[in-house]
């Protein structure tokens, strides 16, 4: 199929953040009693925004998921991805290439909010890529799994969702492209395991950003 556009997610696509945001996640719940490892903490939440989790933090903790906790962990976080975000390896060429294969119609769309996002493009320039094609799960009626980012962004850029392909590595980003009618190709740097992003509809999955050019 010849695609009209991209459209990437950002944490753990575009930049590596993931275990920045969730060592954050797991330090604060430590605070308030619930212990659990890095990795465990990045099972448990990569994929989803920690408010569509509040049940499970408040059974964990015993206490409520107040805004001003929620408030905490965002400037806790951005603080430590200011200091410490980096690139996925190799992203900066496998953008350039679709962003000159698409003639420009690639768009980011994030389950996250669109401070975090735009300041981590920022951070590792990337950022002049998508400019005013930046989608925020945070801005839309529903977030991921549901595929409301994901129409906006194709909406924006006048493509065919059909015809879009959607770059993802988690499942939770995989349903929500799939959801959208779109294609999805999914992003596992090793060790990540393939079978669960493949059983949750991604067409292939690829482990280097090399691996990502189209034509």
């Amino acid at each position: 199929m010849k695609f009209e556009a991209i459209l990437f997610d950002c944490d753990g696509v575009l930049v590596d953040s993931e275990s920045i945001t969730c060592g954050v996640l797991r330090d604060m719940f430590e605070e308030q009693g619930w212990r659990m490892t890095l990795a465990e903490c990045m099972q448990r939440f990569v994929g989803h925004t920690v408010k569509s989790q509040r049940e499970t933090i408040e059974a964990h903790t015993g206490q409520p998921l107040t805004d001003a906790w929620l408030q905490q962990f965002f400037e806790r976080r951005n603080q430590q991805l200011d200091a410490r975000i980096t690139a996925i390896e190799g992203v900066h060429e496998a953008v350039a290439h679709l962003h000159d294969h698409c003639q420009g119609r690639i768009a980011v769309a994030s389950g996250a909010d669109r401070f975090k996002v735009e300041m981590m493009l920022k951070k590792v320039g990337l950022d002049a890529f998508f400019e005013g094609r930046i989608f925020s799960g945070h801005e839309m009626p529903r977030s991921k799994p549901y595929p409301d980012v994901y129409l906006a962004a194709a909406a924006h850029l006048q493509a065919d969702p059909a015809r879009c392909l959607v770059v993802e590595d988690t499942t939770v980003g995989i349903a929500a492209g799939i959801a959208a009618g779109a294609t999805v190709w999914a992003f596992a740097a090793p060790p990540a395991p393939h079978a669960p992003l493949l059983q949750a509809g991604a067409a292939q999955v690829f482990t280097h950003m090399s691996q990502l050019r189209l034509g």
